[in-house]
């Protein structure tokens, strides 16, 4: 299951490139453009696919009987649920004040 671990770590650095995103979009620290755009490319749009599909092999595992801490280590796991857990409620706040700024 080194396929599992390795996409545990992909996803926790997604994670880590998706809470840089959140920081330059409320601070503006990052001046350079290339690199602005690279942490939003591998935050936002790669990290919104890995971040969930990583979930989704933990639960498919545990439904299948297999426990997933025996593969990845347990605070890998935690903080990318973490991370899954702040990026939902970021897609939700953004939708929710889109639909406030509508009525």
């Amino acid at each position: 299951m080194r396929w599992l671990l390795f996409l545990s770590r992909l996803a926790f650095i997604c994670g880590l490139f998706f809470l840089l995103t959140l920081l330059q979009l409320f601070t503006g620290w990052i001046k350079d453009g290339n690199l602005e755009s690279t942490i939003i490319t591998i935050g936002f749009f790669i990290g919104l696919i890995i971040v969930p599909l990583t979930l989704l092999c933990y639960l498919f595992l545990w439904m299948m009987g297999k426990k997933p801490n025996r593969f990845v280590p347990v605070w890998l796991m935690i903080a990318n649920v973490i991370v899954l857990c702040i990026l939902l409620f970021y897609i939700f706040y953004i939708n929710s004040v889109h639909v406030q700024t509508l009525s």
